[in-house]
């Protein structure tokens, strides 16, 4: 009977509201003040986490150790070149021994490629800022070439690297880096002939200046030029045209002015361009060349420790350079990042 229905029992329920979720939104400018979605909140999230690099930088940069320490460990493994002899002082093999063509120290790669290495870092990098669409209408386009922002923080960049490769190897307010660790450590120039044992070798601070009165750079730790500075050009190139060559699709986390961590904004780099590949050619040739010397000066040259030193000082250029500037906004205006 309708009297014992319960009273509301036909009233209808009102219906709860529907919330949908706010889009999310990209970050307008990597040095905004204000808080977007895709900013870490987190207060416990320091500032360093910037500095991390991305998955496919991580693999870029793992490849340098991991190219060392297979060729120490086949230098150690295998036969003919355990036995083979070596000079620690000169080293090098005697010609009449060496173990392998890349074992001299004449062979055509180490001494037209290597010798001049910063030579072919420097064109190719060069090469790609000048023709490549990212950077700016270039020599190949209708409008020519034309000194964009990107163009010009990119020369600096390559600027401050090549000041460090100069400062290591070349000068540093007197004798390089690698001559200076070198005497600190114990070594000299030792002469040879009338002025061996009269202390005349205390006058040659450089290993280059020594070798060419004859003398033999000995008794010091000897940072590997050789790996310094294939690690150091190799690693540049690749972190600057990673970004261009995959499309930013690898976002790297940088720190706003607002202290908060999150992703740049993504930038169009032409990557459905015709053009988009022109000037890569050569930076990546160079990569190529780099990593076999790599490899085989791990092999036929130097010890552990000389090794590892050498990759140490090209990896703290390239965080100055490269990295740094994701965790310190001013540093960021000034030499910017690459692809962006």
């Amino acid at each position: 009977m309708a009297s014992n229905r319960r009273n509301g029992a036909n009233t209808p329920k009102p219906s709860t509201p529907i919330e949908l979720p706010e889009p999310a939104t990209r970050p307008t400018s990597i040095s905004s003040s204000t808080p977007t979605p895709h900013q870490d909140r987190d207060t416990t999230t320091h500032w360093i986490t910037a500095l991390f690099p991305t998955p496919l930088e991580t693999l870029l940069l793992s490849t340098y150790p991991a190219l060392l320490l297979l060729g120490s460990l086949f230098s150690t493994l295998s036969p003919t070149t355990r036995s083979a002899p070596y000079n620690p002082t000169t080293q090098s093999h005697p010609p009449s021994s060496a173990p392998s063509y890349f074992a001299l120290k004449s062979n055509l790669l180490n001494t037209y490629f290597v010798k001049i290495a910063w030579f072919w870092v420097s064109l190719a990098y060069l090469l790609f800022l000048v023709v490549h669409p990212a950077n700016g209408p270039g020599l190949l386009g209708s409008r020519g070439l034309v000194l964009t922002p990107k163009r010009l923080r990119g020369v600096l960049r390559w600027a401050i690297v090549t000041m460090w490769w100069g400062g290591v190897t070349q000068w540093f307010f007197g004798p390089a880096i690698i001559d200076r660790g070198f005497q600190l450590t114990g070594g000299a120039c030792e002469l040879a002939s009338q002025y061996e044992g009269t202390g005349g070798g205390e006058d040659f601070v450089t290993g280059q200046a020594c070798k060419a009165v004859g003398g033999t750079w000995r008794g010091g730790h000897d940072i590997s030029g050789h790996v310094f500075i294939l690690v150091l050009g190799s690693a540049f190139l690749g972190l600057e045209v990673l970004p261009i060559l995959m499309g930013l699709r690898d976002e790297r986390r940088v720190r706003g002015r607002d202290g908060g961590v999150g992703a740049p904004e993504r930038e169009l780099v032409a990557q459905e361009q015709e053009g988009r590949k022109v000037g890569l050619g050569l930076p990546l040739g160079v990569m190529g060349l780099s990593a076999w010397m790599l490899l085989m000066t791990a092999t036929f040259f130097h010890t552990w420790f000389e090794k590892l030193t050498g990759l140490l000082v090209a990896f703290m250029g390239i965080v100055v350079v490269l990295f740094l500037p994701r965790a310190v906004p001013a540093l960021r205006d000034v030499v910017g990042m690459p692809g962006i």
